[in-house]
């Protein structure tokens, strides 16, 4: 999948990252004997367009322009159907979606998001993860699912400065 140090390049070809998300969804939804219907294709395509968070009400414009009922419904159908395949990530902060550069590795998120140009990057969570259940453990809780988001500056914001 795209690396994600390329997301906070400046002139970033994204249709590469495009091309092997869409690869990746294909071999997935094959291999579990899914239907990747053309919407939610193309969802998944708008998702990845960039590397900054996508909401819903964001996807509406292209599904009508592309001739899909662009009603709120069928673009979060869509959205729960890559995210519950792992090929989307919902960033709660922000109430948007952003494509999963490893969808066929089980595992949590953890975002690193830029509040001045809105670039978000996945970012390896193991150990913070690790840490966490640790720490849930001690305090006999169970955790049932973890979202870290990070909000700070990418390093094109940062030189800019």
């Amino acid at each position: 999948m795209c690396a994600d140090t390329i997301a906070f390049e400046t002139h970033h070809d994204h249709s590469q990252c495009i091309e092997q998300a869409m690869d990746e969804a294909r071999s997935l939804c094959k291999a579990r004997s899914l239907r990747l219907t053309p919407i939610r294709e193309l969802v998944l395509k708008l998702v990845w367009q960039s590397h900054k968070p996508l909401g819903a009400y964001e996807i509406l414009p292209a599904l009508a322009e592309a001739g899909f009922n662009s009603a709120p419904p069928t673009v979060y159908r869509a959205l729960d159907f890559l995210q519950e395949q792992g090929l989307v990530h919902r960033i709660a902060m922000l109430n948007a979606f952003i494509g999963c550069p490893h969808p066929d590795d089980a595992h949590h998120g953890c975002f690193l998001i830029c509040r001045h140009c809105n670039t978000a990057v996945e970012a390896d969570s193991s150990a913070a993860e690790a840490l966490i259940r640790e720490q849930a453990s001690a305090l006999g809780f169970t955790t049932e699912q973890q979202s870290i988001e990070v909000l700070g500056c990418c390093p094109n914001c940062q030189e800019r400065a």
